[in-house]
């Protein structure tokens, strides 16, 4: 008599697919919500200065606020995951995220709101390169965890985009709906991750800081792409903030047609994005390193060339391509660079070090472009700036030789 084959396995597997798929898009629907965070008050940066009597420099802290608190916590973020697990630090994150989101919308105190910012960047800090450790441990190694953290990376650059569009139109409403409208998709990750987020095996002791700090400071291609990254995001985010003001000043534009006029800032990274490893694995780091970083600098002269636009296809949009194309070219690719030549055990402890450097590009550089723009009506000071800071990175990127990287097929 012959035994039909139990299907038992397969559906076991199935099972198992389902439930690796599901988790992945919590914790990538948590990326998304991280980089809407960036993007949802841009727009609404005019209208909180003037409802909360804000100067232009006090109204960036709105935004330097959540890359501080970013910045701050995610070189101690390891150790507390290492102390409590990463169960517990993911799902104990969020909550606090959510009840920042509610008190930033209900506040009349400019000091509140920014003080809100900066927490959610440190419930960022938690969450983020603790979804990529969750990743690195529930996905095979391989293709597999490849294309796990594409999607991951896919979803932060699409919440940009959704953050610009959500923002837009939020504040045709009122400027408090865009510090709460990430709350509610919190709080359906939250529900999700009780349900599908694994429990942790054993604890796995951090490794001493300044350890890693001291191995890192003799890694060239590690130090290059960090310098390169945060001249990229604070060039990017400065640029934004400074035009945000400008069309609204200058062609009294709203939040909703900014939005509009700001998509080729942010689309084609997120279109790009899962093509990002063919682009490396055809030109290397190296290449896409320079050119991304030429990009954003000449974006800058162009502007600062310019002066005060007239229209916005010749005054605004070169720009706003230019700096993209920079993006697009160098986002994949600095970030492979910076971990090439790090053994695999200690790329845990060098990536927050990595993401810290990028968040504090932003955290540096919105500050000082507010405070040019600030002393300089015409705001060629603060397009100075910009160039130079872009400048800075585009001459690391291109006199510093260190050996490319290429994608694996």
């Amino acid at each position: 008599m012959t035994t039909l084959p139990s299907r038992r396995p397969a559906r076991l597997t199935a099972r198992l697919d389902a439930g690796r798929r599901a988790l992945l898009f919590v914790l990538a629907g948590n990326m998304l919500i991280d980089a809407l965070e960036v993007s949802v008050v841009l727009l609404a940066l005019p209208a909180m200065e003037r409802d909360l009597g804000l100067s232009t420099f006090g109204g960036q802290w709105v935004m330097s606020g959540f890359a501080a608190g970013f910045a701050a916590l995610l070189l101690i973020g390891p150790r507390l995951v290492a102390r409590w697990g990463r169960r517990r630090v993911y799902l104990a994150a969020l909550p606090v995220f959510i009840a920042a989101s509610v008190v930033g919308g209900l506040t009349d105190h400019s000091a509140v709101l920014i003080a809100t910012r900066v927490v959610k960047g440190m419930c960022a800090a938690l969450t983020a390169p603790t979804g990529l450790a969750i990743i690195s441990t529930a996905f095979r190694p391989g293709a597999e965890q490849r294309r796990a953290v594409t999607v991951y990376s896919l979803f932060g650059a699409t919440g940009f985009t959704v953050g610009l569009l959500c923002s837009g139109a939020l504040t045709e409403l009122s400027w408090r709906w865009n510090p709460v409208f990430p709350a509610p998709v919190a709080l359906l990750l939250l529900a999700a991750g009780f349900r599908l987020i694994p429990r942790d095996a054993a604890p796995t002791p951090a490794a001493p800081l300044r350890a890693t700090l001291a191995r890192l400071r003799r890694n060239g291609p590690f130090l290059r792409s960090a310098v390169c990254a945060a001249a990229l995001n604070g060039t990017y985010l400065g640029l934004l903030m400074l035009l945000v003001h400008r069309l609204h000043e200058l062609w009294g534009w709203g939040s909703w047609r900014t939005a509009l006029a700001f998509l080729p800032a942010c689309l084609p990274l997120a279109l790009a994005l899962p093509f990002a490893g063919r682009m490396v694995g055809r030109f290397g780091t190296e290449r896409l390193i320079r050119a991304g970083s030429c990009a954003a600098a000449l974006g800058c002269v162009s502007a600062l060339l310019t002066g005060t636009p007239t229209t916005y296809a010749g005054g605004v949009l070169p720009a706003l391509l230019l700096v993209e194309a920079g993006f697009v070219l160098s986002f994949a690719a600095l970030n492979l660079q910076a971990t090439a030549g790090i053994a695999p055990e200690h790329r845990g402890s060098a990536v927050p070090v990595y993401q810290t450097a990028v968040q504090l590009g932003a955290a540096l550089a919105l500050p000082a472009t507010a405070a040019a723009a600030s002393f300089d009506a015409g705001r060629g000071g603060a397009l100075a700036f910009l160039t130079a800071l872009s400048a800075t990175g585009a001459l690391v990127a291109c006199t510093t030789r260190t050996r490319g990287v290429r994608a694996a097929p």
